[in-house]
């Protein structure tokens, strides 16, 4: 069967997160940096789809195929370890700590914010013929994002924040079903369809997750949008990241550990049969 049932994959989440925690610092980097690449293609790609359709929901159900192809490479997204890394120091697994959790996380971080640069740089060139001429109508429309998700959150003071953070947590509550999803099947096409649900979520709500601002913000201000490298960690990025760590821990890993992995005795278990009365004479 191609199916794999939820306490199998419970299991599965928790033999990853120990893989993320002991793998090498090459390795973490590599994987990382890639990730964040792919998903700023397919950021960009989505944005260049809705300017070009005027048609969000299309850029949206065509969006998760970046995700799609990092995660079938076997790369690596911050938002992604959030969830699965810390399960494996909850679970008691041999030589997992806190310590190695907060490597993991610093080191994927990093990797992320270094490839989504390097996507932001590349389709920046692209949208300004080389930085010789203005923006192209996709460009214009990634620094107008920067500055409605940045100066928009910071005029309306901590509503703006709290608003930006709780996007956080229900995009990470997406990103992560759609990482604990590919674990449903051991065929690709299976992986693929269990993937693309959440993720067309996320995006079509407009939810925040930090690996893709990672790109649209510094692109936006390559792109020359109204805004600062400063608007963008303090209005964005550190609740986004701040967030999406509660969003994947708490509604996807935790809760999914605590059902699942760490199943409750039945309360039929204990139940014992009333005798059956001997009919009447």
């Amino acid at each position: 069967m191609s199916y794999v049932t939820p306490q199998e994959f419970a299991t599965k989440m928790i033999d990853a997160g120990e893989a993320k925690i002991f793998m090498s610092t090459k390795d973490t980097l590599i994987r990382a940096y890639m990730a964040g690449a792919i998903l700023a293609l397919a950021a960009a790609f989505a944005v260049t789809i809705a300017v070009n359709t005027g048609n969000f929901l299309v850029a949206s159900i065509l969006f998760p195929v970046g995700f799609c192809m990092l995660y079938l490479l076997g790369f690596d997204l911050l938002t992604g370890v959030f969830t699965l890394a810390p399960l494996a120091v909850i679970a008691k697994r041999p030589g997992c700590t806190w310590g190695g959790v907060f490597r993991n996380w610093g080191l994927v971080f990093t990797g992320n914010f270094a490839g989504a640069l390097t996507t932001a740089v590349f389709m920046a060139i692209i949208f300004t013929m080389g930085f010789s001429q203005e923006p192209n109508a996709v460009g214009q429309k990634i620094g107008q994002i920067g500055e409605t998700r940045t100066l928009g959150y910071a005029a309306a003071g901590w509503a703006g924040l709290l608003t930006v953070f709780i996007r956080a947590v229900m995009c990470n509550w997406m990103v992560s079903t759609g990482v604990v999803a590919a674990m449903m099947s051991n065929s690709v096409s299976g992986k693929i369809m269990a993937m693309w649900m959440p993720i067309l979520v996320f995006f079509y709500l407009g939810f925040e997750h930090s690996i893709v601002n990672m790109f649209l913000f510094p692109s936006g201000i390559m792109l020359g949008g109204n805004f600062t490298w400063f608007d963008y960690f303090a209005y964005n990025e550190i609740p986004v990241v701040v967030g999406n760590l509660v969003g994947g821990l708490t509604f996807v890993g935790g809760m999914i550990y605590a059902t699942h992995y760490k199943t409750s005795p039945s309360r039929k278990a204990g139940y014992e049969k009333a005798p059956v009365a001997a009919p009447a004479e």
